[in-house]
């Protein structure tokens, strides 16, 4: 004879509480009806049931405790169903029948689309390659989407508005019934949802779902400055959502292709300009090319190679607030290729009264 608490996995102290939990998850686990033809299932759901009408009840329980009620649990198929009602009642007293446990299962097995309601669209997403010169001033680019959009024939809805009748499978009364050995089984109608009555018929054209795909021009405002990685957001232009939800959204990702000699960092724009010998040593205004065209920048006498210079607010504008960043100038020191006699000698004669000068002071030790 077995333990009905050592069936039900339960301690002696357990609360009613505790023995409803833990025959929920058995029957659950082991009722025929979830593994037809399993013998060994059947069993077990027998001792379950068994353990569960005898602790349930304080009375049954306190006789079982003190050994007057001995336990039919090892006895298998020997446990009847007699006056144990696993329908569910709508007016009933609450009460731990099968009826409540899958009640809400079987429902969703015979219609899925009651325990969905409004859902969201979904977001679309495209990737765009813009030139340096469009991040720069911004454009208005064109994209073609194909999207799910709210049906035409039914308005978003999914059904068709119908003459009010009377429900043909459940007839009328909301709920629809079935008998599997011993057991019979109440669940909602999945025609009429429950309500007895059919006054809605699913669209044909979007089969119910209340969207449907269409193609559409969006033309979308990239505003000036926009860098790699960045995203514009085209709010309501993604998937329509589901019996009403609301739409998703259009979400473009920017990727700039690089520019033979800016480069980009944040809103700062870098560029290497070579100059001569005499420029770096006597001075010179030399022409750099900028995004708003050529600008003159001041080298001053004594200039170093890898020496930078910042021209304000000649940089990218910045897409949140419009701000400038700078463009940062480095000079490189560049010798000529090919030197004639008298330019050598010139630099020959520049070394030998500046060579000295040049060196001054690299090697001492502090």
């Amino acid at each position: 004879m077995m333990d009905l608490y050592i069936v039900l996995g339960i301690e002696r102290q357990a609360t009613p509480a505790d023995i409803k939990r833990a025959y929920r998850r058995l029957a659950r686990r082991y009722h025929p009806d979830i593994n037809p033809g399993d013998g060994e299932a059947e069993r077990r759901f027998h001792q379950i049931l068994e353990a569960y009408e005898t602790l349930i009840d304080p009375d049954r329980r306190r006789r079982y405790d003190t050994g007057q009620v001995p336990s039919a649990a090892g006895g298998g198929p020997s446990v009847g169903f007699a006056g144990f009602d696993f329908s569910a009642r709508a007016h009933a007293e609450r009460a731990t029948t099968f009826g409540d446990l899958f009640e809400e299962v079987f429902t969703r097995r015979a219609n899925p689309s009651d325990a969905a309601g409004p859902q969201a669209g979904a977001d679309l997403h495209r990737r765009v390659t813009l030139s340096f010169e469009e991040a720069w001033h911004g454009m208005t680019h064109v994209e073609t989407v194909t999207r799910h959009e709210v049906c035409g024939s039914c308005e978003g809805g999914g059904v068709h508005r119908t003459v009010e009748s009377a429900c043909v499978a459940c007839g009328g009364g909301g709920t629809v019934r079935s008998v599997r050995g011993h057991m019979v089984f109440a669940k909602t109608c999945g025609a009429c949802g429950g309500a007895g009555r059919l006054r809605q018929q699913p669209c044909d054209t979007c089969h119910g779902q209340g969207v449907e795909a269409r193609s559409e021009i969006v033309r979308v405002r990239v505003p000036p400055g926009v860098d790699t990685g960045a995203r514009v957001r085209v709010a309501g232009k993604g998937h329509a959502g589901v019996r009403g939800g609301p739409p998703g959204d259009l979400y473009i990702e920017i990727e700039v292709a690089p520019h033979p000699f800016f480069e980009r960092r944040g809103e700062d724009l870098h560029l290497t300009v070579p100059i001569a010998i005499d420029e770096a040593a006597l001075g010179a205004r030399v022409d750099v090319p900028t995004p708003d065209g050529p600008a003159r920048v001041r080298i001053p006498p004594g200039t170093q190679s890898g020496q930078r210079f910042r021209m304000r607010e000649r940089g990218v504008p910045s897409p949140r607030d419009g701000r400038r960043g700078d463009l940062v100038v480095e000079v490189r020191l560049m010798l000529p290729r090919l030197l004639d006699e008298r330019s050598k000698e010139l630099l020959r004669e520049f070394g030998r009264l500046n060579g000295e000068s040049v060196r001054a002071g690299a090697f001492d030790a502090g």
